[in-house]
Order: structure tokens, then sequence, then C-alpha cells
């Protein structure tokens, strides 16, 4: 059985991206819109940290860093853990470079905003992109128990340039 979306949100595909401000796994502050002209981003939402799929799907995010510098793309993960819990899992993984967001308190606010809070109380797994204006150009709903694939994200940013 799937787990139901408690929002009714409507965001879609060229909608001005909600902003925010959440704490990254080192406590800093990172707010969306610093970023508008600057570079694109891909927020990675995912339900827990220290859970299977995502023990493999951060990690793959951080090998390919490179090429999302390349394509002057900003990786954001975003889950309802607390920062010291992203801080310790992320540790445990051997390390992630990118922010991993606590979209903490208040409970999964931001999840809310974008449309994918369960009514479980944690994130669908998916992933949006937002282009140098600000705009969503892509949303993907991911199955719970399957590793997205990173390549589908790099050549949409590629089809982007």
């Amino acid at each position: 059985m799937e787990a139901t979306l408690t929002s009714t949100s409507t965001l879609k595909v060229g909608d001005k991206a909600p902003d925010f401000t959440l704490r990254d796994q080192n406590g800093n502050e990172v707010t969306l819109s610093t970023y508008v002209g600057k570079k694109n981003v891909v927020l990675v939402f995912y339900p827990l940290s220290f859970t299977s799929v995502c023990d493999v799907q951060m990690p793959g995010y951080n090998k390919e860093q490179q090429t999302f510098d390349g394509l002057n793309a900003q990786v954001f993960a975003i889950s309802v853990d607390s920062s010291p819990v992203h801080k310790i899992w992320a540790e445990h993984l051997g390390g992630i470079d990118y922010p991993v967001l606590a979209d903490f308190w208040p409970h999964g606010e931001v999840a809310k905003r974008y449309g994918v809070l369960l009514d479980s109380g944690v994130a669908a797994r998916s992933t949006f992109v937002i282009d140098t204006k600000g705009v969503v150009r892509s949303i993907e709903i991911h199955e719970m128990g399957k590793v997205p694939d990173r390549q589908k994200v790099i050549e949409f940013l590629k089809s982007m340039s």
C-alpha cells in the first residue's frame, strides 16, 4: 500500500519554487532564493536518514558532484530529520559534500509546500530541478523502495544549457 500525500499543493512545472531557509548538517542556514541568478538547484527530498535506499541514493549525488558543478547546479538533500541526525548520517556515509537540509520544524513544512509530505510524516522520495530564475523545471516523484536514476537528472540539466 502506497502512502498518500498530505498536501493538496498544486505546485507544477513552470511555477516559482517556494522559498525556504533550512539548516544543513553543519548547522548553517541555507536559503533557496540566494541561488536565484547564480545556479540551478536540484532538490532531493528523501524519507529518512539511515534507511537502506537513502544510504545508496545520497552518496551517489556526492560521487557526481563534479558533474553537477560543471552543469552549474547545486544539490540539496532534504528530509524531516534534524541537523544533528544529518551530521551523524553524513559521517556514517563517509562524508556528504553538499548540504543535507533539516525540514524538522515546523515538521515537514518545506515538503508540504512542495506537495511531497506523506500522511506518515515523511517526505516522498522526489526530485525537483529549479532553474537560475527560481522556476521549477522538473518534478519527479519516485518509488519509495527504489534508488532514483541520477543520470536522468544530469541529462535534464544538460538539456537546460
